[in-house]
């Protein structure tokens, strides 16, 4: 081995990572080594790896196509990252992306989940299995669906999620599927047709189909509908910088999305911890949880920045009787607390006998077929999957009750 390869490269190589261009990967000062397997794992030419919380399990690739730098990302057991930029993200088993990935802060991957090449993901969750074509940007999205490699959620490409807006905030989430019944892996897929867009904050069912060049702004709660349409009818109204119309929506679908986020923590506590081993060890399930805990915080923050903002909207006092300006000032001054709740409720049981029916059939599977996450939750009966769902929509039902009695102008014909 040359003894001039720099320390680090030497070590790694000594572990058994591929390294084809020794010369052109950059170590960071901070990385831990023991952090990186040395069983499969293959580092091409031109990447770059820092940040002390990096992790990199048996398996991965990093750079086959093109330059690849991670910063803190935790990269599961055969990963391929194949040409971008990756910060702070997480990647379970099998996860993918293409050439020109950018992916930025609290971003999970979910076994097998992928993007092809040239996508953009920040503040972004895809369930197993969902699959984003190329050319897309995706940010402040959460997305599940489908059942399997050959049944998923996917996203066509040069789609776009419309996540800021014209007052200039990101109070812009969208919930693609749900939470309860997401991590069940057995609901209908979702497909967002190509060069089509989606405007947040959105949220639509299971089993929904938007047609290639549809731009959506709407919330669909039914499952099985095809939406399409083609482009926005022109107009020419007056526009006045800080007056929002549609305030509750806005609202209601930043608190939901919020709820789902804390009830997949629930989930990631109770049962993926079950799942520990050499595929997931803790140090996995460690940064799974972090990259979570990132995404609540952002939402909490958007949310509060659009809060303490609404009551500047100019002249609306003839807004539907004044109902308008009096729930914008609800809002901004009862957002300390709602704040606090929001903030705490994260870390609070949610034991319930749904919960524990689920664990006990989960610990069974365990037992009978090892720790395997995705065929041990394919497998379960179906009675137990409904358990789970009722268990963690408990949660997220409760935290819209107790946030709706802070705020209760924005309760009123909630479709949840």
């Amino acid at each position: 081995m040359d003894e001039k390869f720099p320390s680090k490269i030497k070590s790694l190589l000594n572990k058994g990572v591929t390294i084809p261009s020794p010369y052109a990967v950059e170590i960071g000062d901070d990385v831990n080594l023991d952090r990186i397997s040395g069983d499969g794992v293959a580092i091409h030419a031109g990447c770059k790896i820092y940040g002390s919380s990096t992790l990199i399990l048996q398996g991965s690739k990093l750079g086959y196509e093109g330059p690849v730098a991670v910063d803190n990302c935790q990269i599961g057991p055969n990963v391929q990252l194949n040409g971008g930029f990756f910060k702070e993200a997480v990647f379970l088993n099998k996860a993918s992306a293409g050439f020109g990935a950018h992916i930025r802060e609290g971003t999970i991957f979910e076994e097998e989940a992928s993007v092809a090449h040239t996508v953009g993901l920040k503040q972004t969750i895809l369930f197993p299995f969902v699959t984003l074509g190329s050319l897309i940007n995706f940010c402040d999205c959460f997305m599940a669906g489908g059942t399997d490699r050959n049944n998923h959620s996917e996203v066509g490409s040069s789609f776009i999620h419309f996540n800021y807006t014209p007052n200039q905030d990101k109070a812009t989430p969208s919930l693609i599927g749900d939470v309860p019944g997401g991590v069940m892996l057995n609901r209908p897929p979702i497909f967002l047709g190509g060069q089509g867009g989606l405007v947040g904050p959105c949220r639509l069912s299971y089993g929904i189909i938007t047609a290639a060049g549809t731009i959506n702004r709407k919330d669909e709660l039914r499952t099985g509908r095809l939406i399409f349409g083609g482009a926005a009818k022109g107009g020419n109204i007056p526009f006045t910088p800080g007056v929002y119309r549609s305030e509750k929506r806005i609202v209601i679908n930043n608190i939901i999305y919020i709820a789902n986020l804390i009830a997949l923590g629930h989930w990631y506590h109770h049962v993926r911890s079950m799942f520990v081993s050499e595929q997931f060890p803790k140090a996995l399930l460690d940064g799974l949880q972090e990259k979570l805990s990132m995404a609540i915080g952002e939402r909490i923050r958007r949310l509060g920045e659009l809060s303490l903002k609404l009551p500047d909207t100019g002249d609306s006092q003839t807004d539907r009787s004044g109902i308008l300006i009096r729930q914008r000032k609800e809002l901004f001054d009862r957002w300390p607390e709602l704040n606090g709740y929001l903030e705490a409720r994260g870390d609070r049981a949610g034991d319930s006998a749904d919960r524990d029916r689920l664990l006990e059939t989960i610990n069974s599977g365990i037992d009978r077929s090892g720790r395997e996450y995705i065929n041990t939750i394919q497998r379960l009966p179906s009675e137990a999957a409904v358990c789970g769902t009722l268990w963690l929509q408990g949660i997220v039902d409760s935290i819209l009750e107790d946030a709706f009695e802070i705020i209760p102008s924005f309760e009123k014909n909630i479709h949840r």
